[in-house]
């Protein structure tokens, strides 16, 4: 592992399954990575963050993170004046190509060696700016898993993260831990504002990003899933993904040269 921190941002080069320890922050930051896959754990939920995506943790918020397939990480702190432009939860964004650039501009070209970018401090405020501007336009990604607080809820969600190819209906669920499928789907609704079987649609696509992020293939990691045949898959993962496994997968790979 190689990491390099200065006082606006930073980066850190970490092997697949490296974790951060957990922490807060006095200042909200965004998190990129330049290849592999990065999860963001808040006590919110999960944010997956696959290529060509930016991940925000708001001030105050305790997390930790963790990398999947060889990772580099980027870290931009951002100052109280825009960090109230953007959410006040933790989310994750759409980057376009201009945002990549800034963030890449701001935390040092991926061949860099370890020391911090070197922009004025006129400079920096307005890639800053540039780049919340870009965010601000950027459609929100539903790649953010709610966390469940409700204990019913926290049952379900251990036995699904632990065998993601269950494929057992809400009610033999709520068999196993005690509860009615009419409990869990009011829960549900309730607590994460999805029904079970769009969060545990999420859960699964979740997975697939690290697996695929490890180099499994499409089919493969289809079944490792849940999915009986490969076409629902991709077009699950396209749908919250907005790509193709394979293209996801191509992209990746460009990504992380």
């Amino acid at each position: 592992m190689t990491s390099s921190i200065w006082p606006s941002g930073g980066r850190h080069l970490w092997p697949s399954g490296e974790t951060s320890a957990v922490q807060s922050h006095a200042r909200g930051h965004l998190v990129y990575a330049a290849g592999g896959v990065l999860a963001v754990h808040t006590e919110r939920g999960t944010s997956i963050v696959p290529a060509d995506r930016v991940a925000w943790t708001p001030a105050g918020f305790t997390h930790s993170h963790r990398a999947h397939g060889d990772t580099d990480m980027r870290i931009v702190f951002l100052p109280p004046s825009l960090a109230r432009l953007v959410p006040d939860r933790p989310a994750v964004f759409l980057a376009s190509g201009l945002a990549r650039e800034v963030l890449l501009a701001l935390t040092g070209p991926r061949d860099s060696d370890d020391a911090a970018p070197r922009h004025s401090r006129s400079a920096r405020s307005r890639l800053l700016r540039v780049l919340v501007d870009e965010l601000r336009e950027a459609p929100e990604q539903p790649l953010h898993l709610p966390e469940p607080r409700d204990d019913r809820l926290r049952a379900i969600a251990r036995i699904l993260r632990e065998t993601p190819a269950e494929n057992a209906s809400l009610a033999e669920l709520g068999r196993t831990i005690g509860a009615s499928t009419r409990t869990l789907s009011r829960l549900f609704r309730a607590e994460l504002g999805m029904t079970f079987y769009e969060w545990r649609t999420q859960l699964r696509v979740y997975h697939a990003l690290v697996l695929l992020a490890d180099g499994h293939d499409t089919t493969r990691t289809a079944h490792a899933c849940g999915w009986a045949n490969p076409s629902g898959f991709i077009a699950a993962f396209t749908d919250i993904v907005g790509t193709t496994p394979g293209r996801y997968r191509a992209g990746r790979r460009t990504t992380a040269r």
